[in-house]
C-alpha cells in the first residue's frame, strides 16, 4: 500500500467498509473459510490494499 493512514483514518476506512459487507456488499477478495466477520474480511481488504475507500486530506 502507498499511502501511510493515521489510525484514526485506518479504523474509518476499515469500520465503513465492514458496515458494507455487513448490508451485503460483495467482497473484494476470497473469502476464508474461518472467516465470518464483516470486521475481519474488511481487515484482510485493507491489508491488501483493495478497499474502495479514499481519505481527502487538506493541507
Amino acid at each position: 500500500m502507498a499511502e501511510k493512514y493515521s489510525k484514526y483514518e485506518k479504523a474509518r476506512i476499515i469500520g465503513a467498509r465492514a458496515l458494507q459487507l455487513a448490508y451485503g456488499a460483495p467482497p473484494l477478495v476470497k473469502v476464508p473459510e474461518n472467516i465470518v466477520n464483516p470486521i475481519d474480511l474488511a481487515e484482510l481488504e485493507f491489508d491488501e490494499g483493495i478497499i474502495p475507500i479514499t481519505i481527502l486530506r487538506e493541507e
